[in-house]
Formats: structure tokens, sequence, C-alpha cells
């Protein structure tokens, strides 16, 4: 079976980099990456400007000088990450390689790659905000007050002609949306992205990007080994709104590589071998640091953690109990999941919306893990520790 692979790895490295930036919310501050420069392995230098202002002119002497301050600052990348993925050669015949390695990486970024990326830099932004104190308590009753409020802080940093964009918590994102008073301050408004144009709702210019709520934690574990992705802390608190200058940060991908090995080039395997690596982080240079402002929920802290247990195939009793309580006293909901043991791949236990989970008893022999996800007033939520159930 023939294939040019390096052709090929060309070809998917460049499709893959422009559905990344499609559909990746943070794709955009990868544009705000000229200009910086790589040194060695995992630094890179981000040039930050600063200019003396204006002072009066003197007719004997003319022109007061002036000094233009350039300052390098070194930032170290922090996350290389990977993924070898195989078909089997029988999978695919002569013809369907290339359309179905394709929809294949293609899927991997979107389902795997671009989460992860969004949940990093949107988690740094976010603690960035945190440790300098530039955050805000809103009314979730009032969610556009709170939003007016983010802009005129980051307006006082940046004036008024930096483009802003604000990024929004889907839940949030929804009441917001749902709002008869917005409804009529709302428009639409074209976003730049790359090389590609967007279409966004926008408040008073400021473009309106709804994120997924996984993607909207203030922090999360990468994990690394075989089952790979990412998960919240336990204890992480759910960003509700996160807004900045569109230049504010800047996303840097030192590689993003594609590799592609052919059957009788795959020493593992007869299958077609592909290798996918991204190697990035963000930063923020010293004059943006507080431009970017954040509502973060109260905290929902889990006080009873579900604990493990052993039981036996055909008699399992007993139960699974998280308890938790609310910063602002609201309401909590709860909702259980099953998971693999690195708290990835989770899928929702049916029928599971109690704080108390009695153990399935049609497990078969083995292990299984769940956790609790704690929502409070249906917008900020919290996830327990997992709990190892073995079935002898």
């Amino acid at each position: 079976m023939a294939i040019n692979t390096l052709e090929a790895a060309s070809m998917y490295s460049e499709e893959l980099d422009r559905l990344f930036t499609q559909k990746s919310v943070t794709g955009f501050f990868a544009d705000n990456a000229f200009g910086a420069r790589f040194v060695g392995a995992k630094t890179v230098i981000v040039p930050d400007i600063d200019f003396q202002g204006l002072a009066d002119y003197d007719r004997d002497t003319g022109f007061t000088r002036g000094a233009i301050t350039v300052s390098n600052t070194s930032y170290t990348m922090q996350m290389d990450r990977a993924r070898s993925l195989q078909i089997d050669r029988e999978d695919l015949d002569e013809t369907g390689i290339a359309n179905l390695a394709g929809k294949i990486l293609g899927e991997y970024v979107r389902t795997k790659v671009v989460p992860e990326c969004d949940a990093y830099c949107l988690s740094k932004l976010s603690g960035l905000a945190i440790s300098r104190g530039n955050t805000i308590t809103g009314d979730t009753d009032k969610p556009i007050s709170a939003l007016n409020q983010l802009i005129a802080n980051v307006q006082k940093k940046v004036g008024f002609d930096s483009e802003l964009v604000a990024f929004i918590d889907c839940g949030m994102y929804a009441r917001i949306a749902n709002s008869e008073e917005l409804s009529k301050m709302i428009t639409v408004s074209d976003f730049k992205q790359g090389d590609v144009n967007l279409t966004v709702k926008s408040l008073n210019g400021v473009a309106l990007i709804p994120v997924v709520s996984e993607r909207m934690k203030t922090a999360y574990t990468f994990n690394s080994g075989a089952a790979g992705g990412f998960v919240p802390q336990n204890n992480a608190k759910t960003t509700f709104m996160l807004v900045c200058a569109k230049d504010s940060a800047h996303l840097m991908k030192k590689t993003e590589k594609m590799r592609i090995f052919a059957p009788d080039q795959n020493p593992d395997a007869d299958a077609f071998k592909f290798d996918y690596r991204i190697y990035y982080d963000v930063f923020v240079k010293k004059s943006g640091l507080d431009a970017i402002w954040a509502w973060i929920a109260p905290a929902v802290t889990v006080t009873t953690q579900p604990k493990d247990a052993t039981v036996t195939e055909g008699s399992i009793t007993g139960t699974l109990t998280v308890a938790a309580n609310s910063e602002s006293n609201a309401t909590l909901t709860y909702q259980w999941y099953v998971c693999d043991a690195n708290g990835t791949n989770a899928v929702k236990v049916a029928g599971a919306n109690a704080a108390s989970l009695t153990i399935p008893k049609d497990l078969v022999a083995g292990e299984y893990y769940f956790y609790a996800v704690v929502t409070a007033d249906g917008l900020a939520e919290v996830t327990s520790a997992k709990a190892k159930i073995t079935v002898n």
C-alpha cells in the first residue's frame, strides 16, 4: 500500500493547525505571538516596550530627550503533550487511508487537543487574575451588570480603542442570552481568528465567546501516561466570566507536528502509525497583567469524599456518599459519573442525581471508578475525588 508519508504529514499538519485555530476558543491568542522568539529548548522571550511621555518643547534647547525601554522577559514552556495512534492495515483499503486518517486526526484534535489547550489557557489566565486581585463579586441574577463591570475594569487599563473579548461559562451565557435587557443591546460582529473570520455575538463591541463548563475551571490536572487527558482538580472553582484585551496573551506553539508511518515503516505493528505532538504555553506580558479580569464563582467545597469499597460479584451492596457546602448558601444538585482510573472518559450514571449513589448491582469482577459533580444554583461546579470499587 503506497503512501507518500512526508507529503501527507505536511498536509495533515497544516490542516490540523487550521482546524485548531477554527475550533479553539483561545486559538486567536496565537496571532499575538509575533515578536516573541525562542531561546533554547524551553525558553521563549517576549518583548515589552515602554516609552516616556511627552514633555514641553523648549525654543532654546529644542526637544527633551526621552527613552525607549525594551525589556525582554523570559518564560518557560510547560505543556509538551503528545500521542501516538495506530490504524490497522486491514481497517483501510488502498483509497481509504487519506479519507479515514483525515477524519480520525481531525476528530482527535477537535475532541482532545482543543479542549485541553483551551482549559489550560483559560485556567492560567484566571489564575493570573486571581493572583493579582483582579476579580469581582457579581450577582448571578444580574449577569449583565457583572459583565459591564469586568469590561469597565479592563478598559481602565487598556483604554476604549482596544479590542476586548469576554469568555463566558456556558451556563452563565445562557442566562445572559435569555435576558430581555441584553437582547436589545446585543449585536453580531466579525471576529478574526488566524486567517479565519468568525461571526460572534458582541456587547458594545466586546466579543462574547461561550465556553463549555469543563474548560472554565481555575485548576486542572493534566494526566501523563497511557490514559492522558485532563480533569478539574478537586475543589477547583468555576470561572463565570473572563474579560481581557484580545492582544493581552500570547499563545506560543513551538511544535505542532504530525508524523505518519506506513505499515512497512512501522516496527511495532502492521498498521499505519500517526504521531502527534504539540508543545505550547500561553504568556502575558508584564504590561498586560492588569488587563485580565475575572468573575470567579463562590467556592463549592466537598466536605465528605466518596470512599473506596470492595464488594463481591452477585451480592453487591453499599453506597457512595458525597457532602458539600456552598460559600453562597446556594442550592446544591448532584450527578454521579463512572470513569477510568485517571478520571477521564466519564459517562453519566443515569438517574444518579442524589448525594448518595447505590453501587450498581450488575457490576462484574474488576475495578470501577465513580465520582460526583456538585453544582450550585445550576452554575458553579465542583468535582469530588474518585472512589474505586473493587468487585471480587
